[in-house]
Order: structure tokens, then sequence, then C-alpha cells
């Protein structure tokens, strides 16, 4: 009886875990995550809190009534995606692997929408889902998740089985085929900087997943083909394409359409080494760059910042892609390997064009800067991408 009352007072008086020690605990999420990549990845938001209300501050209060207006709303993003990110941390690799099919659908409905009376169209492009209170969302940032998440699933389900070594050819054209549905929706629209973006994303995955190189090969004369009939049957607005034209001949109507272009320029360039000073470039508070808060962003940063504050930028991108590399160089699956592959695709394509286009080395193709720039659709769809990334290295430790 002692002994057993002995035993029974001893469970009862060890103290349970509290949920802070739970949290911290060796084999806790939390303490399994990347957190070189995910402070990355806070750093470059809040860099764009600053850049997207010097941009704006100037203006809010003519328009919003609020000088604060649009700093306020990329915090406001900022949370949200904070909070989606925390809640597919908490699902975990399998339980996200498994809503897959889910998540590809609503995807999808949300595209279809787009095409419906509930679409409206900004800025020339017909790609946004209009809500009460100035809340829009743009569902072509969710199709990049769909085909990074719906091509995994399908490349990796074999593989993954120990059926095979490899995907085969029937599983790459069925995952081609997945991928091309939202792309050919997007194309409608028309939004063709989001089809370049899923496009070389593909790409990335393709590369990932070990599919032969003929696919690869066979994609990039699909596209190079698929341009030309698009630019042969006038599927393009006449904007897309002066901005093409303005691109391969930069001299061509700098007061028109290539006034976007020019004007970044002259903005990044005045910048210097230094900047003129946060708060201070005459182009940002004068408004003589077009969309600067979204698009053209990062011409702040050169203006402002000069020099160092746009390589800081670059630098932060680059340690996102880096720790995401090693990421998928470790996984414990190629499924994981596959996820990590279009994302890095997705964010180092989409970095590249955004910058480049400010600096006039690639077309302007109106795509955001990554956690950079302004806007919900874009900032949702990137922290849910670091939250898959962080999804596959904590299962590395659970097969571990």
């Amino acid at each position: 009886m002692t002994s057993s009352y002995g035993t029974y007072r001893q469970v009862r008086l060890s103290p349970r875990r509290s949920a802070v020690t739970r949290a911290l605990a060796k084999d806790a999420p939390l303490r399994r995550m990347d957190w070189v990549m995910v402070l990355s990845a806070l750093a470059l938001s809040l860099v764009g809190s600053v850049l997207v209300w010097s941009a704006t501050r100037g203006r809010d209060s003519l328009t919003h009534g609020d000088p604060q207006y649009f700093l306020y709303r990329h915090l406001t993003n900022l949370m949200i995606g904070l909070v989606l990110f925390g809640v597919l941390v908490g699902m975990g690799h399998h339980r996200v692997r498994a809503a897959v099919p889910v998540l590809y659908l609503s995807a999808l409905l949300m595209l279809f929408a787009v095409l419906s009376p509930l679409g409206s169209t900004i800025n020339g492009a017909h790609s946004w889902i209009q809500f009460g209170g100035g809340f829009s969302i743009q569902p072509a940032e969710f199709a990049k998740l769909a085909i990074v998440l719906g091509m995994a699933v399908v490349l990796s389900s074999r593989v993954d089985s120990g059926e095979r070594e490899m995907p085969t050819d029937r599983t790459v054209a069925q995952g081609l085929l997945l991928a091309g549905i939202p792309i050919g929706i997007v194309l409608l629209m028309p939004d063709l900087g989001s089809v370049m973006v899923m496009v070389v994303t593909i790409l990335g995955i393709l590369l990932a997943s070990g599919a032969p190189n003929r696919w690869v090969f066979g994609l990039l004369a699909a596209g190079g083909a698929g341009a030309a009939v698009i630019w042969k049957l006038g599927v393009l607005s006449k904007y897309q394409i002066d901005r093409f034209a303005a691109f391969a001949n930069p001299a061509l109507d700098p007061a028109g359409v290539g006034y976007n272009t020019a004007q970044a320029r002259i903005a990044i360039g005045s910048g210097g080494l230094t900047g003129k000073g946060l708060f201070h470039g005459t182009q940002t508070m004068g408004q003589f760059v077009p969309e600067q808060q979204t698009d053209f962003v990062f011409t702040v940063a050169g203006e402002e910042l000069g020099f160092v504050g746009g390589a800081a930028i670059i630098l932060l991108l680059g340690i996102v892609l880096w720790r995401a590399c090693r990421i998928a160089r470790q996984a414990g699956d190629l499924y994981g390997t596959i996820v990590a592959g279009g994302v890095i695709a997705w964010f180092s394509f989409q970095a590249f064009e955004n910058i480049g286009m400010t600096l006039g080395i690639m077309p302007v193709a109106g795509i955001p800067l990554p956690f950079v720039s302004y806007g919900g659709s874009s900032m949702f769809a990137g922290w849910i991408a670091i939250a898959l990334l962080q999804c596959v290295r904590t299962q590395r430790f659970v097969l571990a």
C-alpha cells in the first residue's frame, strides 16, 4: 500500500509542462524551424512597411483621409500573413499534404470567380475580386501555391511510396495538366506577369522532381511557341504590348509607354551610394513614379536608401532563397523537395523580374516584390509559402 501510494504521490506531484516549456522543448516545431529564414522574411516585410509609408504618406490624406492608411493596411496584411503562417506550421507536413486537393480546388474557384461578375479590373488587368470596405484579393497569387502543391503531390506520389525512383512520363503529364488549368484561366484575364512566374515555377518543380530532361526542354519549346501564338492571336491587351515595345526600345515615347521605366531609373540613379534619406526622395515625394507602393516599391529604396539600402533588400531575399535551398536539399521526401524547389523558382524569378523592370533590364510585368510590395494577396501567399518550407524542414527531424 505504501509503495503504491508513494508512486501515486510521485505522479501527482510531478509538475505539468507549461505551454511555454512545450513550445521551447527540443522536439517542438518552434525549435525545429529555420529562424534565419523566418526573421529575414519578417525583416523584408517590415522594411516594406517603411517604404510603402514613404511612397504613400504624401497623398493618403487626400484619397483616404489618413496619412498612414497604406502603412496600417500593410501592417494588417502582415499580421494576417503571420496568422496564416502559424496555422499551417501548426498543421504540420502530413496534414498540409492531405489538404492539398481542397486547397487546389479552392484556388480554382477563386480564379473562376474573377471571370464571373464578381471580378473587377484594376490597372488594366481583370484579375481581382473586390469586397466591401476596400478589401480585395488577387487569386492568381494563390494559384501559384496551388501549382506548387498540386504538382508536388502528383509527381511524388509513386516515388514516396517506394514504387518508383523518379516520376514517370505519365505522372509528369498529369502534373502539367494540373498546372495548365490555372494558367489557362489566368491567361484569360489576362495577367501575363503571373503567367510568367507560373511557367518558371513549373520549370523549377520539374528540375527538383528529377523528371526526365526532355520534359524541361519540351516545356521551354512549348512556352516559346505559346508566346508566339498569343502574340499572333492578339490575346494580349494593348498596354501589355506597349510595355514590351518600351522594353525593346527604351527611348520609345518616354512621356507615354516608357514613362514608368524612365522615372524608375531616374529615382534609383539619383539615390547614389547611401540615398537622399528616408522620406526625402524628390521623385517619391513628387509622385513621379506610378504604382510606387506596389510594383515599383524598389525605387523608393533606391532613391532614399541608395545602393546600400537596395543591396540590403537583395541580401535579405538571397538569405531566404539560400535557406530554402538548404531545406530542399535536406528534405525527407520528394514531396518536400518539390515544394521547396517550386517556391525557390517562384521567389527568385519574381524578385528578379520586379527589381529588373525598375532598372530597365526586364519588361514591365506588374508583379510585386515578395514581402516588400504593398498588397494583401502577395503578402498572404508569401507567408504561406514560408510556412510550407518550415513544414518540410520540421518533417526532416521527425523522420531522422
